[in-house]
């Protein structure tokens, strides 16, 4: 993923639960700030859905975009590439797990292109701002159970 944004988050549940909170798309308008819809359009296998539609309202931002995930055979790690979008013209994005002892350390990453011009540092701010907030959702949403 080229010249994407990249935070971490310790959460103290095992990996399965976490990614079993990530998986779980029908949830998102529940702990994402952002996201006021989801609807799976491809279930995949049936465990882990292929193609998601998800409806966004960040304020002055509102997009619905569709996004299509690979998930790691190991369920270590899921990421997702634009397949089509209203003000994004490219998102690639990733959750990756790691077992820290007592927990699970998630690393996001995250590049977003818009189609209205944006500035390199406007644009990595941004994504830092939703890989925050999606960090924190999952961490409440996960220990909370």
């Amino acid at each position: 993923m080229a010249d994407a944004t990249t935070s971490s988050i310790s959460i103290d549940a095992p990996p399965d639960r976490v990614m079993a909170v990530i998986a779980d798309f029908g949830s998102y308008p529940e702990w994402t700030d952002q996201i006021t819809a989801a609807e799976i359009l491809d279930p995949g296998d049936g465990a882990r859905a292929k193609q998601v539609r998800f409806t966004m309202d960040a304020g002055a931002i509102k997009d619905t975009y569709t996004l299509d995930y690979t998930w790691a055979a190991d369920d270590r790690s899921v990421s997702w590439t634009l397949v089509k979008g209203g003000i994004q013209k490219a998102q690639d994005g990733a959750y990756t797990l790691e077992s820290d002892g007592s927990g699970t350390v998630v690393t996001y990453e995250l590049s977003v292109e818009v189609n209205i011009p944006m500035i390199g540092m406007l644009r990595r701010k941004a994504e830092k701002m939703i890989i925050d907030a999606a960090l924190k959702g999952l961490k409440r949403r996960v220990e909370r159970g």
